[in-house]
């Protein structure tokens, strides 16, 4: 009897074991105490903190909303190295690895650093079935766009003419660029300067570039800030407090803020209320994070009170953070059949849905070279907010269309 009882429970652990192994997706508890199944899960590739906070912040907040693949949910989050430039290989197997999931059914890698195509590249030629979407990407759109499903960047074709007619509406009357040659060695950022001051000829807003040092070269972040400190002063007087200002590096535009607010100017949209203005003007923001509308009111009261209403100017939410969680709610949507591939309406949706407050424009990318527009690489942007003002409506603007296929002469 003892025999037999044994037997039988052999075969009901052995059982309950293959019940187990039958099942697919990933189980977690709900609230309701009931246990759910995932179907399928979405990689999300990003900088670490040190790299860009606000990126990792985007998939922070598709984790909690959707559940951590340890967690039973569908996002896996997985940051690349702070000095990816170096550490290529590590990038590569990095995002390559995601794809050993067999639930893996989408790939959002944000920002897109070098070897990101390459990645998507091994990772389409065993699986074909993941959707690989790459945003802010560092390598050359003929590299980046064939080997992903879906591009995204800041609209810097559009941003061209929209800053020169933001500074117009906003009173200035000349125009002030800093930047270096590294930054202008990338294709949009250069093309963005030469539609920028074609459409201050055209508007009647005079452009000036100035150079800065480069925060990766000799002088390193700490030079290139002092230099921002102490160049400002000259600049206004140079060019006078009707003078809106620019900067492409972002560890540059904190300096560039806080002197500009010190000296006289005005300073055209950073792509974030985050970007600067905290460390420029001593901002608090740990109890607001993540909360773009109360981020922004906080921004906007402190700019007012130090005398900047009318004169400073932000995108209202971060495009990183946006960037990232944006992807992946639409890697999901697409997943799920409420939303196409290439679709830019869902895109936009998508977007929108962790920006509240504020609305999306933009473009396909079209290489100057052959005329070709990539229906996969979508060039963004956001209403630019005016502190002490509000919105400028710049997503309403209609764009002259010789701007988007704009050669500098």
């Amino acid at each position: 009897m003892k025999k037999l009882l044994s037997v039988l429970l052999s075969f009901m652990f052995v059982a309950v074991l293959l019940v187990g192994c039958g099942k697919s997706g990933t189980s977690t508890t709900t609230p309701s105490g009931t246990t759910a199944t995932a179907k399928y899960h979405i990689g999300i590739v990003t900088g670490t903190v040190s790299q860009g906070e606000d990126g990792l912040r985007g998939g922070d907040v598709l984790a909690k909303k959707y559940g951590a693949v340890a967690n039973g949910g569908i996002i896996q989050q997985v940051t690349y190295p702070d000095n990816f430039t170096s550490e290529q290989e590590t990038v590569i197997a990095d995002i390559v690895g995601l794809a050993d999931d067999p639930l893996m059914k989408a790939i959002v890698v944000n920002q897109g650093v070098p070897g990101t195509a390459e990645a998507f590249k091994e990772i389409r030629a065993k699986r074909s079935d993941i959707l690989l979407f790459c945003g802010s990407s560092q390598e050359d759109p003929n590299v980046i766009d064939p080997a992903a499903d879906v591009v995204c960047d800041e609209d810097n074709v559009t941003r061209g003419y929209l800053m020169i007619w933001e500074a117009k509406k906003m009173g200035a009357k000349n125009f002030v660029h800093v930047s270096f040659a590294r930054h202008m060695s990338i294709e949009l950022l250069s093309r963005r300067w030469a539609i920028m001051q074609q459409a201050g000829k055209d508007l009647g807003v005079k452009t000036f570039f100035e150079t800065a040092p480069d925060p990766t070269g000799d002088v390193g972040v700490a030079g290139a800030q002092q230099f921002i400190l102490e160049q400002v002063p000259t600049w206004v007087k140079k060019y006078g407090k009707d003078t809106a200002f620019f900067c492409t590096n972002d560890a540059e535009t904190e300096p560039l803020l806080k002197q500009v607010m010190k000296y006289g100017g005005m300073y055209i949209e950073t792509d974030s209320p985050t970007n600067g203005y905290p460390g420029a003007f001593g901002i608090d923001l740990k109890a607001e994070q993540g909360d773009w509308p109360a981020i922004l009111k906080k921004v906007d009261s402190t700019v007012v009170a130090d005398g900047g209403k009318g004169r400073f100017a932000a995108w209202p939410s971060s495009f990183d953070y946006t960037t990232t969680a944006g992807l992946g709610e639409y890697a999901k949507r697409c997943i799920d059949g409420t939303a196409k591939i290439k679709n830019k309406a869902d895109l936009l949706a998508a977007y929108e849905a962790y920006s509240s407050g504020t609305s999306w424009n933009g473009s396909n990318y079209t290489d100057l070279s052959t005329g070709k527009t990539d229906a996969n690489h979508f060039l963004l942007y956001e209403n630019t907010y005016v502190f002490g003002k509000g919105y400028i409506g710049s997503t309403n603007v209609v764009v002259p269309k010789k701007y988007l296929t704009y050669k500098a002469k």
